[in-house]
């Protein structure tokens, strides 16, 4: 990807300047890491926090990039979003997947030639209600996600109705003090109206289903102390091409947050059976800078 390296500049400097600029007021670990659609959450799942650390009448932002390696598959990930008094968050995503495996098992039947799929993401987020540490009933948002195919030939080879589509969703998270082994706990639940196959990556809809579903999705976190925090995470999947069908996603995560302005996720993740490919699993990882 051409912008990686801009992006990654971009977060050194971020990451240099750190003490020279005031971030926002919020609690430690608070504004989450940076999922692959780019809204604040886990990896794989967004949870009800807004990114970065702005709180009430404060504004931030962050700036991501990931990287998930399976068997089969590599998807790249930049991302950057801004919250804007802790109340509204305006996010941007670049997923660019390779496709190489999956070219070469189409080939012959399809005769396709791209070797890479890029989807752009445009995100926004409210927080309706609550606060994550101090509400007794949590923190509560809603979120909506435009996806839109930069390259609709593949998707539309295996079946896929629609090159964009519009997810949306809605996110309750809590921090429980002191609850498990004496540490902090989050817990996250979303639930995802969607007709994307594969997170979008391989089109909207398909000859099973065009309709949408709603998914579950769910998140929990252990804070080792407010620098570590390792979890799961679990990502229900509609199943709408009869192509080749879609399992579930999830992940086993570790996030550190060495400074304010830091975030480092790793996790171990599996994707189940993708575009016929069985059984894809691998690693994962994220640096975000908030600012």
């Amino acid at each position: 990807m051409k912008d990686v390296p801009v992006l990654l500049a971009a977060l050194l400097l971020l990451t240099a300047q750190s003490a020279f600029a005031d971030i926002g007021s919020r609690i430690w670990a608070t504004g989450g890491v940076t999922t692959i659609e780019g809204s604040a959450g886990g990896g794989l799942v967004p949870w009800a926090l807004l990114g970065s650390y702005a709180s009430d009448e404060e504004w931030g932002g962050t700036l991501a990039l990931s990287r998930a390696e399976t068997d089969d598959y590599t998807l790249a990930v930049t991302a950057a979003g801004i919250n804007w008094n802790n109340r509204v968050e305006l996010t941007v995503a670049r997923q660019s997947l390779d496709l190489d495996a999956l070219v070469f098992t189409l080939s012959n039947g399809f005769g396709l030639e791209q070797d890479e799929l890029n989807q752009d993401i445009f995100g926004a987020k409210i927080r309706l209600a609550g606060d994550v540490l101090y509400s007794p009933w949590g923190q509560w948002s809603a979120g909506i996600q435009y996806k839109r195919q930069r390259d609709f030939t593949v998707p539309a080879a295996i079946g896929a109705r629609d090159d964009s589509g519009t997810d949306v969703y809605f996110s309750g998270s809590k921090v429980f003090f002191a609850a498990l082994f004496d540490r902090n706990l989050l817990v996250n639940a979303t639930a995802r109206a969607t007709r994307a196959n594969q997170g979008g990556l391989l089109g909207f809809g398909g000859d099973r289903n065009n309709s949408y579903e709603v998914m579950a999705e769910a998140s929990a976190g252990l804070f080792l102390n407010r620098r570590w925090l390792v979890g799961a995470e679990y990502r229900q999947k509609p199943d709408n091409l009869g192509f080749a069908g879609e399992d579930d996603w999830w992940d086993l995560f570790v996030a550190w947050v060495p400074d304010r302005r830091l975030a480092v996720t790793a996790a171990v993740v599996s994707l189940g059976d993708v575009a016929t490919l069985e059984d894809q699993q691998g690693l994962y990882l994220s640096l975000q800078g908030s600012f």
